[in-house]
């Protein structure tokens, strides 16, 4: 089983910066990949970005790229999400994501709430 605890959500306005993170626990040896994804009102959940463990690729969505980067802390266990040049159309709900392919199993955070807004 992995737990994720996301932080690091708020209020900010138009091209302004956030930076999410997302901790990790329990059986977080087993992990594979890690990533961020959103779900704006009335919209279906996207993948914002996703980092692999061992090699630590990364992959954005086209919406963000070059504005945002996902790194980690494997000795924290833990995944960021730097958010610069905001728009109002990256208010959301972000979501931590986790997946340990052997056994099929993917884990989710409870959601940070992010607002564009002037």
């Amino acid at each position: 089983q992995v737990q994720l605890v996301e932080s690091g959500g708020g209020l900010v306005q138009p091209g302004g910066s956030l930076r999410l993170s997302c901790a990790a626990s329990g059986s977080t040896f087993n992990i594979n990949a890690m990533g961020w994804y959103r779900q704006a009102p009335g919209k279906q959940r996207e993948v914002v970005a996703i980092i692999i463990n061992t090699s630590g690729s990364t992959n954005y969505a086209d919406s963000v790229k070059g504005r945002f980067t996902i790194s980690r802390d494997n000795r924290k266990n833990t995944v960021y999400l730097q958010m610069n040049s905001l728009k109002p159309e990256d208010t959301a709900v972000y979501y931590c994501y986790a997946v340990i392919l052997r056994t099929t199993s993917e884990y989710w955070g409870q959601g940070t709430q992010v607002t564009i807004s002037s």
